[in-house]
C-alpha cells in the first residue's frame, strides 16, 4: 500500500520548494499527497499552487491582522493536529524554516509521526539574526527523523549538533528544479507596462543597467529599512541611466520605510509584489540584485547575477564562497557603495557574474524521493548531492 506523505506549508518561498515535491510523488507509484496549507502567506501562496495545479486537501487559513508570532505558532500547531487526526500520514514533509514548519513539526512529532526536513541544516550561528526562522530551524532539526540537506557544507552543520548522517541526505535545493521549470516552460507575461516597456527596452538594447532590489526581512524593520530606500533614492540620482526595480512587500511598515524616498523618481519602478514566473522573468533582466531575502541567494547564482545581500549574516554561505553573493549589510553609504563598485567597475562585476551554482542541479526532486524511499523503505541510499566550488 502506497505510504502518505502529508506536505504542510505555508507561505511562498515553502511553495516554490516543495511543488516539485509533490509533483515528484504524484507521479510516484509507492507514495502519495495529502497537501496541507496554513495559509501563513495567502496571495501569493495561492498563486504557487495554481501555477503548479496544486489543490490543497486541507486550507488552515490561520492569518489574521496583527496576530503575534506565538499566535500563529498555536493556531499551526492546533490545525495540523486535527489534519493529522483525520488522515494519519505515515511521514510528515516540512520545508524549511517558518513558523509553519516549526508548528506542523512539533504536531507531528507529538504524535509520532516521522518528520521530513526539506532545505534541513542551514545555519546563520546566531539564534536572532534571521529571526526567528534561525531558531526554527534549530528546533526543526532535533524533531526531524529525515534531513534532507541541501548542500554538504548543510550537512556538515547537522552532523556537528550530533545528528546522525544515517539520517541526512544532501539532495541540493528544489528552489533550482522550479527556477529551472519556470524559466524555460513558464511563458507569463508581466502584468505592468512599465515593465513591459523595460523588458521590450532590454531586449532592443535601449536599456542601460537594471536593479532589482527586494527587502522584506524583519530584523531589517525600522531604521535598516529607512537606510535601504535611502541608498536605493540616492543610487537613482547618482545613476539616471540605471533602472532600479523594485516590488515592494506588501508590510505596511516596509511600505512607509522605502516609498517616501523613492516613490517621486522616474528611474525607480516601484511596483506590487510579483507572481512567482514574473519575478524569475525580472531576475532573468536584472544585471544586479540587491536584496536581504534567503531564496534569492540561492536562485540569482544560476541566472549569472551578481547578489548583494542587506543582512549582516547568511545561513546560505556556499554562493559567499563561490563569489556570486555578497554580504554588506543595511548602511546607507555601504549600499551605494557596493552598487556603485559593481556598475564602474567592469572587473568587479566579472568576478561576481558567474554561472557558479552551489545549491542544485534541477534534480532535488529525484533525490528527495529516493531518500524517504531510502529512509522509511530500506531502498537504495541515494548518493549526495555535491555541489559547492572547490
Amino acid at each position: 500500500m502506497p505510504k502518505n506523505v502529508m506536505t504542510i506549508y505555508g507561505t511562498r518561498p515553502e511553495a516554490i520548494k516543495v511543488a516539485p515535491i509533490i509533483k515528484a510523488i504524484e507521479k510516484s507509484h509507492d507514495l502519495v499527497n495529502t497537501i496541507v496549507v496554513t495559509g501563513q502567506h495567502r496571495e501569493m501562496l495561492d498563486q504557487v499552487n495554481m501555477m503548479f495545479g496544486i489543490v490543497p486537501d486541507h486550507d488552515l487559513n490561520i492569518m489574521s491582522a496583527g496576530q503575534s508570532l506565538n499566535g500563529i505558532v498555536a493556531k499551526v500547531i492546533s490545525g495540523v493536529d486535527a489534519a493529522l487526526e483525520q488522515e494519519k500520514p505515515d511521514a510528515v514533509l516540512v520545508q524549511g524554516d517558518t513558523s509553519t514548519v516549526m508548528g506542523a513539526a512539533v504536531a507531528a512529532f507529538n504524535r509520532q509521526i516521522p518528520v521530513i526536513h526539506l532545505e534541513a541544516g542551514l545555519r546563520s550561528g546566531d539564534i536572532n539574526s534571521p529571526f526567528p526562522e534561525e531558531a526554527n530551524r534549530k528546533l526543526t532539526s532535533q524533531i526531524a527523523a529525515l534531513h534532507l540537506a541541501p548542500t554538504s557544507t548543510s550537512k556538515a552543520n547537522l552532523t556537528r549538533e550530533d545528528i546522525s548522517e544515517n539520517d541526512i541526505v544532501v539532495t541540493g535545493n528544489s528552489v533550482i528544479d522550479t527556477l529551472l521549470f519556470a524559466t524555460s516552460h513558464l511563458e507569463v507575461p508581466f502584468d505592468d507596462p512599465r515593465l513591459q516597456a523595460l523588458q521590450q527596452a532590454k531586449a532592443d538594447g535601449g536599456v542601460d543597467k537594471i536593479l532589482l532590489v527586494t527587502a522584506h526581512r524583519r530584523e531589517n524593520l525600522g531604521s535598516a529599512m529607512e537606510d535601504i530606500g535611502n541608498a536605493v533614492a540616492d543610487l537613482a540620482r547618482k545613476y539616471p541611466a540605471l533602472t532600479i526595480v523594485f516590488p515592494i512587500h506588501k508590510n505596511p511598515k516596509v511600505r512607509s520605510a522605502i516609498a517616501p524616498a523613492v516613490e517621486n523618481l522616474g528611474n525607480v519602478l516601484l511596483i506590487e509584489p510579483l507572481a512567482y514566473a514574473q519575478f524569475t522573468r525580472a531576475l532573468s533582466l536584472a544585471d544586479i540584485v540587491l536584496t536581504d531575502s534567503g531564496g534569492v541567494q540561492e536562485e540569482a547564482p544560476s541566472l549569472g547575477k551578481p547578489v548583494l545581500v542587506m543582512r549582516e549574516n547568511t545561513e546560505r554561505p556556499e554562493a559567499v564562497v563561490a563569489g556570486t553573493v555578497k554580504l554588506i549589510g543595511t548602511r546607507r553609504q555601504r549600499l551605494i557603495d557596493e552598487v556603485s563598485l559593481l556598475l564602474d567597475s567592469r572587473e568587479a562585476y566579472g568576478a561576481m557574474a558567474n554561472a557558479v551554482n552551489p545549491y542544485g542541479d534541477g534534480d532535488a526532486a529525484r533525490r528527495t524521493i529516493e531518500a524517504i524511499r531510502w529512509k522509511f523503505d530500506g531502498a537504495k541510499q541515494p548518493e549526495d548531492f555535491v555541489g559547492e566550488p572547490a
